[in-house]
């Protein structure tokens, strides 16, 4: 399979190609994959006017006009499954059975919103509720909040970007998307799909690659409603203290921890630990990066994890039996080998790989890591993941709510009653019981608390952050 030489933005519905200027690099050959249009700030001024002129038109279609959209959208990536799983081997450097499953996920977003587009409930409320309100009933539904801006990362460029597009038509807000600069072909194929339908009024969305200096107007411009950011902490808190008055939410880092109690299925914690750890080279906000080992089994696990992930294969994301493809960068690789070898420096063991060459850069064990350690404190980002021991639950759920970040957390425990004070302490957006923080299915509420960010993700509840209560009372005597 072969990708095309050059792409173009799509503004206002419509495919343009006013340059060529943003070069895309295939990650594990280092050359350049394709070049595509890069957007001006004209040119985003353009597309939030009309996100503006469409923002009426696109509140009255029809819920089963929105739905057709969506069920078109699911057809034609059901079609373009090996073009899309393809595009994110090369552009993100995902290995070929992780993207298989991005494109997976793209397609259930779709069709979860498809099917929350003929969903949208309001309330009758009872106002009688003294005297004075005797003859009034109350009522309310839920409206699109107007124009969004969406800003979304390089690391899942299909289903994250889903998870700002589909919504948004399901509840029916026009939209103008930056897609990740490193990884912008999964979102303009969708605005290749979106193109396809006449239904959508002109304006509906815009998907423009943006250089990031130039693309204030995706955070600033007042016309837009509500700014939706997936990426860093350090990038998202500025966006908002730039925004204004919009509404913002934001999924940004983590350090996500698991636990492994001594009554775990050790086998079965050992298969989901490896794949939530490393996949798509631990570049995901919620893999694996703290492993807390009950100190019974601690020696066992801990050499059963070291001796799995020293088998884990690197290469071409490409190819079937690659598991670990490249990081995004040299920068990012070379950031992370630095942080593995500081705790090595600092007293702890490496237990497997810690080698990098260019930007593929081994998997990596690691144990007695002090606690300030960056590789314990901040991000990750990649391949790498820390174990400790602990012998009394209480403090396990210390160890977990120690960080900054609380996106998701996971527990292997066959006790109902640790399970029900996790989900009672942990101070984190969700619990995974007997599987990893890894783990998200697209229709939950997904989000963090600290600096993992504000609102939820997940289809229902995005439209709700996309959306106004509007209430009605009546004087009915």
């Amino acid at each position: 399979m072969k990708l095309k030489d050059v792409y173009p933005l799509y503004l206002n519905n419509k495919a343009a190609q006013p340059n060529t200027d943003l070069e895309v690099i295939d990650k594990y050959t280092g050359e350049v994959a394709f070049r595509t249009a890069l957007a001006t700030p004209d040119v985003i001024d353009e597309a939030i006017a009309g996100a503006v002129r469409a923002a009426e038109p696109m509140a009255r279609l029809a819920s089963f006009e929105k739905q057709d959209v969506l069920n078109h959208c699911v057809a034609r990536f059901k079609e373009r499954y090996d073009e899309l799983a393809f595009a994110l081997c090369v552009e993100a450097g995902k290995p070929i059975a992780d993207a298989e499953g991005e494109v997976g996920r793209l397609i259930d977003t779709f069709r979860i919103a498809a099917e929350e587009a003929v969903r949208n409930y309001g309330e009758i409320q009872p106002l009688d509720i003294s005297a004075r309100a005797k003859g009034y009933m109350g009522m309310w539904k839920r409206v699109p909040i107007g124009p969004c801006s969406f800003i979304s990362p390089f690391n899942f460029p299909l289903n994250l970007a889903a998870h700002k597009i589909a919504p948004a038509i399901a509840i029916g807000c026009p939209f103008v998307m930056k897609p990740a600069s490193m990884t912008p072909l999964g979102a303009i194929i969708m605005g290749e799909v979106l193109a396809e339908c006449d239904i959508l009024p002109e304006g509906a969305f815009s998907i423009l690659p943006a250089a990031r200096a130039g693309s204030d107007l995706f955070t600033t411009d007042e016309r837009l409603k509500l700014l939706s950011f997936t990426g860093s902490p350090g990038v998202g808190w500025d966006l908002k203290a730039k925004a204004g008055k919009k509404k913002v939410v934001l999924e940004l880092g983590g350090n996500a921890a698991v636990i492994v109690d001594k009554d775990a299925d050790l086998d079965h914690a050992l298969a989901r630990i490896v794949f939530g750890g490393y996949y798509q080279s631990g570049q995901s906000c919620i893999h694996v990066q703290r492993v807390i080992i009950h100190e019974d089994i601690y020696e066992t696990f801990r050499d059963m994890l070291a001796a799995k992930v020293r088998t884990l294969k690197s290469g071409d994301p490409k190819l079937r039996e690659t598991f670990i493809g490249p990081m995004i960068s040299v920068k990012e690789a070379t950031r992370l080998k630095g942080w593995i070898d500081a705790a090595v420096a600092a007293g702890a063991t490496l237990l497997a790989g810690g080698g990098c060459e260019g930007n593929m850069l081994e998997a990596a064990l690691l144990e007695n890591v002090p606690r300030d350690a960056d590789v314990v404190v901040e991000e990750a980002f990649g391949p790498v993941v820390v174990l400790s021991k602990f012998s009394d639950w209480d403090a396990a759920l210390a160890e977990v709510n120690d960080s900054k970040f609380g996106l998701q957390a996971g527990i292997f425990t066959r006790d109902i009653h640790k399970v029900l004070e996790a989900w009672d302490h942990l101070d984190v957006g969700g619990i995974v019981v007997n599987d990893v923080s890894s783990y998200r299915v697209d229709n939950m509420p997904y989000g963090g608390v600290k600096d993992s960010g504000l609102g939820r993700e997940g289809v229902r509840f995005a439209i709700e952050d996309m959306s106004e209560i509007r209430n009605l009372v009546i004087r009915r005597t």
